[in-house]
């Protein structure tokens, strides 16, 4: 088979796993809005709110991916499914491709859910100018993230203390994304009299780490399996 077919097959196979075990339905959206709601309790002043909501929503993200990441590889570790692919040759970048993929799709769905959380909570308005930043942000830094996510789930998978070490790992290579994504949010929603064309040169970093981490997760997600096993 292909590695494209390889790829969708994989993904297919992690999207049915979570559709009949619903983590991201019964855990992750419970999280994340709890932790959007706590967030508003803390700063509990509208104008600050509306300021930061950007960044709040990615915070979330991220720490929400940490859950979906944690998840997706330990039962490829617990069950002995990702050393199963790798002896039978299936291609690791195919696999990288495949779980980045299905870790894509859930995020997407994370953001929407929480994009409508700040709206209601924060009192966020999307002019209808910034809706196509809005989406090209959205799409770019998911990618990132998930290639992100997927290679260092990939790389402590096989350790005994992998729930503290991805944290570790991820969140500090993370920060451009942050950084990026809440500025490009920032100018899509006019906070804080952001222009609108303010935001797509930080779609142009937001691209350029996604490619960086797409290319170069699928080169080093082989050896970095076949250390961490």
């Amino acid at each position: 088979m292909s590695r494209l077919v390889v790829a969708r097959l994989i993904a297919a196979k992690d999207l049915r796993i979570e559709r009949r075990s619903r983590v991201v339905t019964n855990q992750v959206l419970p999280f994340a809005a709890v932790t959007m709601v706590l967030f508003a309790f803390a700063l509990d002043t509208s104008e600050v709110l509306e300021r930061v909501a950007p960044g709040l929503v990615w915070l979330a993200t991220m720490f929400s991916m940490l859950i979906l990441v944690q998840r997706s590889f330990a039962i490829e570790a617990d069950d002995g499914a990702l050393d199963a692919l790798r002896v039978a040759g299936v291609d690791p970048t195919a696999i990288f491709w495949g779980k980045a993929a299905a870790l894509a799709v859930q995020l997407a769905v994370l953001e929407a859910v929480l994009l409508v959380a700040a709206v209601l909570l924060y009192g966020s308005e999307v002019p209808a100018a910034g809706v196509a930043l809005l989406v090209a942000t959205f799409v770019v830094a998911t990618c990132g993230l998930a290639c992100v996510g997927t290679l260092y789930g990939g790389l402590t998978a096989g350790f005994s203390g992998r729930e503290t070490l991805l944290p570790l790992l991820v969140l500090p290579v993370v920060a451009p994304v942050l950084i990026g994504a809440t500025r490009a949010v920032e100018a899509a929603l006019g906070t804080g009299g952001m222009a609108l064309s303010e935001g797509w040169p930080w779609i142009g970093l937001l691209a350029v780490f996604a490619v960086a981490f797409g290319v170069g997760g699928a080169l080093a997600f082989g050896p970095l399996i076949e250390e961490s096993s």
